[in-house]
């Protein structure tokens, strides 16, 4: 059973962002095979043979329930394959739930290691076109296009803003899908693995301003592997383990829970 986050007299005076009440999100696979790595392995022990023939059925997330508030960051850890990129896409409404409710005030926005830019066009155009996609107004782009670029750092070494995106190390790609998505005040921003590229200057950039969205009302979750930018960036732990919600609480009590359970 998942340890609740006890409700403070603040948190009570705070408008809930998302409230998840027994989710329950189900992957059904065609003709799915069991594979050897890390991710597959955990995802195989909550695999189960669907009623049509050669359909599994991936029960990702299973009956999690909490309650998210404006102005907390709140970190999502848990082993590989135990549903947290399911989790956020879920939130951001692009997945349904096979039972339950995820209940959102405000437009999530969901920001990805891999979430797709176009790379046949240039890191300029990329800005614009995305800063235009998270809602931007055309003149709030142009007011804020250096801001990006030079959060970024992509062009410390170059002119890259200028080149084809193909042209880019995915750790570039990472750094600009981030400064694309940290140049706008969200109600909810959902941030997958993106502190996880760059360097510790990128990084300790990124943190501060996941604190200053906080301060602006919005309510952040990241995905990390990393328990320092956990620890750095989060007031909040969400742990979750084959899909289920294990322990949610303060930031320290859940990792040290957790690091227990790893052995790192």
């Amino acid at each position: 059973m998942a340890e609740q986050n006890p409700q403070t007299d603040d948190n009570a005076e705070r408008r809930p962002t998302v409230i998840a009440d027994d989710l329950h999100i189900v992957y059904r696979v065609n003709g799915a095979k069991t594979g050897k790595g890390s991710a597959t392995a955990a995802l195989s022990r909550i695999v189960k043979r669907g009623e049509e023939r050669g359909v599994r059925k991936v029960h990702a997330v299973r009956g999690v329930s909490f309650v998210a508030y404006r102005g907390e960051a709140i970190g999502l850890i848990g082993s590989n394959g135990s549903g947290k990129s399911t989790l956020l896409r879920a939130i951001a409404g692009l997945l349904p739930a096979e039972k339950g409710k995820v209940y959102t005030d405000g437009q999530p926005s969901l920001l990805g290691v891999n979430a797709a830019l176009m790379n046949d066009l240039t890191g300029e155009r990329n800005v614009i076109l995305g800063g235009l996609a998270m809602g931007m107004s055309r003149e709030q782009v142009k007011e804020r296009y250096q801001e990006i670029v030079d959060f970024s750092g992509i062009n410390e070494k170059g002119d890259f803003i200028t080149l084809p995106m193909r042209t880019y190390s995915s750790g570039m790609a990472a750094r600009l899908r981030f400064s694309i998505a940290a140049a706008k005040d969200h109600d909810v921003l959902m941030i997958d693995e993106a502190l996880a590229t760059g360097d510790r200057k990128f990084q300790k950039r990124s943190e501060e301003r996941i604190r200053e969205l906080r301060k602006e009302a919005g309510t952040v979750f990241l995905v990390s592997h990393n328990n320092k930018s956990i620890r750095d960036t989060c007031n909040r732990v969400l742990w979750l383990e084959r899909g289920e919600l294990r322990m949610d609480g303060p930031t320290e009590e859940v990792l040290k829970e957790y690091e227990k359970f790893t052995g790192k």
